[in-house]
């Protein structure tokens, strides 16, 4: 462990600004104020892997204040006084995961988020990519809970009913990177545990990648990288989890932890107080402010933002799986470098890129990012422009400063875990994380009660008819049936009414324009909306029984109408 003074005079001898550190417990803690973002980053990079547990930063940056989180503005007691075994905190791929493991044993089990719907936040801001594992530092949890999750996803897609398409992926390097790096990266394949890569010569890559640049001596293959989809596999896990009797509560923001001496009597929300025998810290870019509730803050996030691409599904022909050309290495540095990947549903994603920035919950894209990913990724699939864009967003990773998953029980209080820290690949490990975090939680709960496994537990779910997959046949016998199945609503993505009728009654209800696009996708198409937005709004007033101008895009403070027109007085 390095001593502080060492560390003090190397962030003071790199930053502009005055940093003061001390120990606590086995983190160490940055105080002081720097002049920029950029300082408060490298102080804190400085500050860690040097032995402690975690980099805890406190600086102030000069000019700026954090902005308060964006929270529910409803306030009632719906949920006050309620006991539960488990209390989950977050609803993304990570949370609903576990809420799903644990809905396995019989136990009470509620997951509360603060967004009107799951997988608001980086769950469905992430481009499907199932890694395999050969970026993460060997020996890390990443690399650990990466290899795993690959492997995991191929039986959980099945079992809930989420495509999934083990594409593999070509990394693509100049003739002379190539004989260096296959070397390296087949040494680290053997670290982290993976499968056998292959080498690809210049004539091979077009058997994989017709349309591929010509211009590359070779590439990498890794047979193991899928492709699935990020939000409909979040909404999956929590579907099945409420399914086999868990309850999910949205709008439900966490505003304190109770303790007494070292166990967390009651978490209070905006809906009342819960009684939980463990909670579960799964709430991503603030995960750090939850533990700081709980008298527990050993790590902080920085939040590392990502922009991506989406092309006209018209060029998705051009592609069949992944497709990246990393700079210099494919095994250094805190971001993949981003690629080229095809989706389930066809389109084709372009980036991401990553870079620091204060704001936990800003989804802005920028022209300028925009124009470098194209300029960086559009070279090695030439067939592809600017003008196949149809839309680009925004995603914010949940980085510590140690770059590795937190997932573990909380050393100073007793019934708190850790799911913290998961940024890419987390997506790809959600499986294996949920998987260790309920061995934790179990472990936990035993020491306060007796805990069986559910006798009548159904891994299966069944996902929302897909009408545009369907044969003829099928989709007649549907719509015979169904006859809401037979009316086209969104023309882009030949999305029926029956299928959003579905997805508002699904096991999550939702009510939002969004919230229908992440299940059953009208307005993901050329339009984005533009043609079917009022007809779903309409759908949605009629199912929910609510005024067309209290539907909302994505929540609270998101309507889409303003008011009624032609009025008579």
């Amino acid at each position: 462990m390095k001593s502080l003074n060492k560390i003090k005079s190397a962030i003071n001898k790199n930053v502009n600004g005055e940093v003061y550190l001390k120990e606590w417990h086995k983190s160490i803690i940055l105080e002081g104020k720097v002049k920029s973002w950029d300082d408060f980053i490298k102080a804190g990079q400085i500050a860690a892997n040097k032995g402690y547990k975690g980099v805890v930063n406190n600086m102030e940056v000069e000019g700026f204040k954090s902005p308060p989180i964006k929270a529910p503005s409803i306030k009632d007691g719906t949920l006050d006084g309620k006991k539960v075994d488990v209390l989950v905190i977050g609803g993304g791929v990570t949370g609903c995961s576990i809420l799903r493991e644990l809905s396995k044993w019989d136990i009470s089990c509620l997951l509360v988020d603060k967004e009107e719907d799951v997988a608001m936040h980086a769950s469905s801001r992430n481009d499907g990519m199932v890694h395999p594992g050969i970026e993460p530092k060997p020996g890390s949890n990443k690399a650990r809970f990466n290899v795993e999750g690959n492997r995991l996803y191929t039986q959980i897609a099945k079992e809930l009913d989420v495509p999934l398409n083990r594409t593999g992926s070509l990394v693509l390097f100049d003739k002379k990177i190539l004989k260096a790096a296959f070397p390296i990266v087949d040494a680290r394949r053997k670290k982290n545990g993976l499968d056998k890569i292959k080498l690809v010569s210049q004539s091979e890559i077009k058997k994989y990648e017709p349309y591929a640049d010509d211009n590359v001596g070779g590439a990498l293959f890794f047979p193991s990288t899928a492709i699935t989809c990020p939000y409909k596999m979040t909404v999956a896990y929590g579907e099945n989890a409420v399914m086999n009797g868990a309850e999910i509560s949205l709008n439900t923001i966490v505003l304190s932890i109770h303790k007494e001496e070292d166990k967390i009597v009651y978490v209070e929300t905006n809906r009342g107080k819960i009684f939980p025998k463990v909670v579960i810290d799964a709430a991503g870019c603030f995960a750090d402010v939850i533990a700081d509730m709980a008298g527990d803050k050993f790590f902080s996030i920085h939040p590392r933002k990502g922009e991506i691409l989406i092309l006209d599904k018209k060029k998705g022909r051009l592609l069949h799986s992944v497709l990246a050309k990393p700079s210099l290495t494919i095994v250094k540095g805190n971001t993949k470098g981003g690629g080229i990947v095809k989706t389930v549903d066809g389109n084709i994603l372009v980036g991401p890129d990553a870079y620091e920035q204060p704001l936990r919950e800003d989804f802005s894209t920028h022209m300028e990012n925009i124009n470098a990913i194209a300029n960086k990724h559009f070279p090695i699939l030439p067939g592809i422009n600017k003008g196949d864009i149809i839309t680009y967003f925004a995603g914010v990773r949940a980085a510590t400063y140690e770059e590795d998953f937190i997932v573990e029980k909380s050393e100073y209080v007793e019934n708190l875990v850790y799911a913290a820290g998961i940024q890419s690949p987390g997506f790809a490990s959600a499986p294996a994380i949920s998987r260790e975090i309920e061995r934790i939680t179990i472990d936990v709960l035993s020491k306060m009660m007796k805990v069986k496994k559910k006798e009548n537990f159904n891994p299966y779910r069944k996902g929302i008819p897909d009408l545009s997959l369907m044969n003829e046949n099928d989709r007649s016998e549907l719509i015979k049936k169904r006859p809401d199945y037979g009316v086209i609503v969104c023309r882009c993505e030949e999305i029926s009414k029956g299928e959003i009728i579905d997805a508002i009654n699904s096991p999550i209800p939702t009510r939002t324009i969004d919230g229908i696009k992440r299940r059953v996708r009208p307005g993901m198409g050329r339009c984005q909306g533009g043609f079917c937005m009022p007809q779903v709004l309409n759908i949605i007033s009629k199912e929910k029984g609510i005024d067309p101008t209290k539907v909302t895009k994505k929540g609270e403070g998101s309507n889409i109408l303003v008011s009624e027109t032609k009025q008579s007085k």
